[in-house]
């Protein structure tokens, strides 16, 4: 029976098999999968996503209709050409649907441009945003080294390509070459190349592996597809993030990639990077030869002139024989008086020594000796006698300082008493005044103080609210009981004596003379007269 064969007649209402939701899913599945299996579809790129999965969602739509699509991101790693929103592509996949949203699509797994009109139109628009952040500005462009020792070279090892590179440089300046090898085409261009130029940055200037002075990315020409991975945007950034200076070298003079604005330098082909890198040595010795021979000749001509010049200050001085002569000749003269002249002095002191030899004698000498015993004899008791001077003068002064030091302790110890005294004096009259301003002495006069409790009563009003009250006398305290105007007696007992916070009195402490002065601090404290009520 046909699953989707009409059995809504009347005579089959009854009779229609009852399908789950999940049968029908499934058989639209296998029917539409058995149908159409492998498609290529042509249609503009809207609305492509691609999140933290990895995964590619975009949709393919012509002017009437619109067809989900997917590709899983093992296919998109293996895309030569990623779909953009905007782009006519052809894509190839297979056609499915997904039950859990009741919808079908389309499992894409290749994506061609539909035309180069498309690949030119995305080219511009990456050109414009890339160079919108600066990464084709001449002044992020460095200069190429003169003569650079070693050389990175990223292409494909087996082509042509390579081979013209080697070649070129044997001829002009054989210099060390680095070989990174990368597929010039296809889905892993980009990334391999990308890769290549970070890998030569990231060597270790003195490491074991020579860190390149210039770099070359090269490939021979071809279609705008096969070259449309030095288009990518990963190989452009890595291009503009080199700190090696890099020529691009990618196809014939009229091919242009994006890798072209983000390099250093731009080469016509591969060859022409080679000889942008090296000049020619043969070049190089004809130059240094003929710089040579100028400074062979500049030399000699400079060391002519200095000779000349020589010459003609030496006949402006005259002949050495004509300065010297006259030295010679004075030299001479004195030469002849010099030895005349020693022995007529010789002669001269001989008789002064014969002279005072005459009057030498031992008779003198002894005589000599004696004068200066004796004068050493008086030096030194004078000495002694001076120093006996001094040791007299220094006992005295420390007597006279022992006698001054004594005076001066007495005068101290008398001082200390005549003080202690006189705070004693004021001591004793501040307890004196304290007694005289107390509320005892006022209680003495006759008057009392009442209390309930612990608290002062000032006023009858109060004093009746209390049912005991005590009174205090000069004498005693007399407990009262109260009952409207008054209550009956009920006993006297003696007044207490209240705890003096005074010092004993300060003649008995004339030997401590601290404690008297802290006292009067402590009396004025306690000084104040208590608060009560008198009447």
């Amino acid at each position: 029976m046909d699953l989707f064969e009409d059995e809504s007649g009347p005579s089959g209402n009854n009779n229609a098999h009852d399908y789950t939701v999940s049968e029908i899913s499934g058989a639209v599945k296998r029917v539409i999968e058995g149908e159409f299996g492998r498609v290529r579809v042509r249609g503009e790129v809207g609305r492509a996503t691609r999140p933290r999965s990895g995964h590619l969602y975009f949709d393919l739509k012509d002017d009437r209709s619109v067809i989900a699509a997917i590709s899983w991101k093992g296919q998109v790693d293996r895309m030569a050409v990623i779909p953009e929103e905007g782009m006519e592509v052809i894509a190839t996949g297979k056609m499915t649907t997904f039950p859990g949203q009741s919808k079908y699509q389309l499992i894409v797994d290749t994506v061609e441009p539909a035309g180069a009109g498309a690949l030119m139109a995305m080219l511009e628009a990456r050109k414009k945003a890339l160079g919108a952040e600066g990464l084709f500005d001449a002044g992020r462009k460095r200069p190429l080294p003169w003569l650079p020792k070693v050389i990175g070279v990223v292409t494909s090892p087996s082509g042509a390509v390579i081979r013209d590179i080697l070649h070129r440089l044997r001829d002009r300046f054989p210099r060390h070459v680095l070989i990174w090898p990368v597929a010039v085409q296809g889905q892993a261009c980009a990334g391999e190349v990308a890769r290549a130029i970070r890998g030569f940055n990231a060597l270790a200037p003195d490491g074991l592996i020579p860190r390149p002075d210039l770099l070359i990315v090269a490939r021979g020409g071809g279609s705008i597809e096969d070259l449309w991975g030095f288009n990518e945007e990963i190989v452009v950034r890595a291009a503009a993030e080199s700190r090696i200076p890099l020529i691009s070298a990618v196809g014939h003079e009229t091919d242009t990639t994006l890798i072209d604005y983000a390099s250093d330098k731009r080469a016509p082909t591969p060859t022409a990077a080679a000889e942008m890198a090296v000049p020619v040595r043969g070049e190089l010795a004809v130059w240094l030869q003929d710089a040579g021979a100028r400074m062979a000749r500049a030399v000699r001509a400079r060391v002519d002139i200095q000779r000349q010049r020589h010459s003609d200050l030496s006949r402006a001085l005259g002949r050495p024989e004509a300065v010297l002569d006259p030295v010679r000749q004075r030299y001479d003269w004195w030469a002849d008086r010099l030895d005349p002249a020693l022995r007529g002095v010789t002669l001269r002191k001989r008789s002064e020594f014969g002279r005072i030899e005459a009057r030498l004698s031992p008779t003198l000498l002894t005589r000599g000796l004696s004068e200066q015993g004796r004068r050493l004899e008086g030096l030194s008791a004078r000495l002694v006698s001076a120093r006996a001077r001094n040791l007299d003068l220094a006992r005295s002064r420390n007597a006279q300082s022992r006698e001054r030091l004594e005076a001066l302790g007495e005068r101290m110890a008398q001082a200390q008493q005549r003080r202690i005294r006189q705070l004693g004096e004021r001591l004793e009259q501040m307890d004196r005044m304290r007694q005289t301003l107390g509320y005892r002495e006022t209680l003495k006069r006759g008057y009392a103080v009442v209390r309930a409790g612990e608290s002062v009563v000032t006023t009858a009003v109060e004093a009746a609210g209390h049912a005991a009250l005590q009174v205090e006398f000069a004498d005693g305290v007399l407990p009262v009981v109260t009952g409207g105007e008054g209550g009956p007696l009920l006993g006297a007992t003696k007044a207490p004596e209240p705890k003096s916070l005074e010092p004993k009195s300060p003649v008995a402490e004339t030997a401590a003379p601290k404690p008297a002065k802290k006292a009067p601090k402590k009396a004025v404290k306690t000084s104040p007269p208590e608060q009560g009520s008198l009447f």
